[in-house]
């Protein structure tokens, strides 16, 4: 195999790409999002400096269904997102997230630095219920429930807006020696956004301390809201924000 083919690979390993080339195409993905409050000391010790808390220690429990991912296939994930800002710019990053599928933990990892660990996470309807839950090592770390379709949302210019907001992820990568490689915040939009539909409704959400899978580091004092939408949407590449290598 040549020098050019080596560089024209998507992803490793060489014989069977994890992943193809991007941008990726998602289409019917399906998120139910617990907004809650929290300890801002909490908030403090798991945003990366140089991103800074939002006056409210408001944190996103979101799970996410994907039923229709290009290159990626049939999954589902779940995580932590915390409101905040880099710049001056209200931003939303990623503290932590667990999937259920190779390729987009793979893809996630090396490309935007997603920091996705192999989990077992569920999404489902049942009756009147919309419930999420998170399995790690076979035991439940996070379970939520949310009242299904009970108020659907008039104002669609607030979830595109909350939707489109700059997103931002620690991406942090080893050298051969151990040494850090890249270690960078970066920051991409979600595109081509087709929303077709969201409600609201009362939600809870019980988060148990696991050593493996820690979102229950960020405890659940008050339950804000429950969201639920349903979009096609584009994930395109990122781009640099932040170089802690210089």
């Amino acid at each position: 195999m040549t020098p050019d083919e080596i560089l024209r690979a998507p992803s490793m390993p060489l014989a069977s790409p994890s992943f193809p080339r991007g941008p990726y195409r998602f289409v019917d993905r399906e998120y139910f999002i617990i907004s809650y409050l929290t300890d801002a000391a909490a908030i403090r010790a798991a945003l990366p400096e140089p991103l800074e808390p939002l006056e409210d220690p408001v944190v996103h429990y979101e799970w996410i269904r994907m039923p229709d991912s290009s290159g990626f296939g049939d999954y589902t994930e779940t995580g932590v997102v915390i409101p905040c800002r880099f710049q001056g710019r209200i931003c939303s990053f990623t503290a932590q997230m667990y999937l259920n599928d190779e390729a987009p933990i793979a893809a996630g990892r090396e490309i935007w630095g997603f920091p996705k660990k192999y989990a077992h996470p569920k999404f489902v309807l049942k009756t009147d219920t919309v419930i999420g839950t998170l399995d790690y090592a076979g035991e439940r770390v996070a379970t939520g429930t949310m009242a299904y379709k009970h108020n659907q949302v008039t104002d669609m210019g607030a979830v595109l807006a909350a939707m489109t907001r700059q997103q931002i992820n620690l991406k942090l990568i080893p050298h051969v020696d151990g040494n850090p490689a890249i270690c960078q915040l970066v920051g991409y939009e979600l595109t081509e956004i087709t929303l077709k539909g969201a409600w609201t409704s009362p939600a809870r959400l019980h988060l148990v301390p696991h050593a493996n899978a820690p979102v229950a580091d960020l405890p659940v004092r008050e339950v804000v809201s429950g969201t639920h939408y349903i979009a096609d949407l584009t994930l395109p590449f990122g781009r640099v924000l932040h170089d802690y290598l210089g």
